[in-house]
């Protein structure tokens, strides 16, 4: 088991808050302009896949187009979770050999990633628990 992963949430105003990471990065969430959290969760998702997907195929070929589409819809039955969540890849390779072997890559590769090898969309289909717990400040 690796060390936990953290990130912290700092309010800028309200409904307005900036993400740190461990390393440092940031970005803003909420707000005027600004990904909101269900977003950042479609990115998660197409990002954590998107990765795996690029390792695996890049190997053989540059991607002439490469886009992952994150989608689902807010549902508000039973409290509000997110359903009918989808990944769509959007990808090109050159014609010849190269392009050929990166194309024959792309099914396993998804495949893979969905069913192994991406942490965020695993943890959303495996639906583990949250604890949530109130620190004084």
């Amino acid at each position: 088991m690796s060390d936990p992963t953290t990130v912290s949430l700092r309010r800028l105003d309200l409904t307005h808050y900036e993400a740190t990471n461990g390393r440092g990065a940031r970005i803003e969430v909420g707000g005027e302009g600004n990904f909101s959290p269900v977003e950042l969760l479609l990115a998660a998702i197409a990002g954590c896949t998107a990765v795996d997907v690029d390792v695996m195929t890049s190997r053989r070929a540059a991607p002439e187009v490469f886009e992952v589409v994150s989608s689902g819809r807010k549902s508000t039955e039973g409290g509000n979770h997110m359903e009918d969540l989808q990944v769509t890849f959007r990808l090109r390779f050159a014609e010849g050999p190269d392009g050929d072997k990166a194309r024959a890559r792309i099914d396993p590769a998804v495949r893979a990633s969905h069913e192994r090898d991406c942490t965020v969309s695993r943890t959303v289909e495996l639906g583990t628990p949250i604890r949530f717990k109130v620190a004084e400040g």
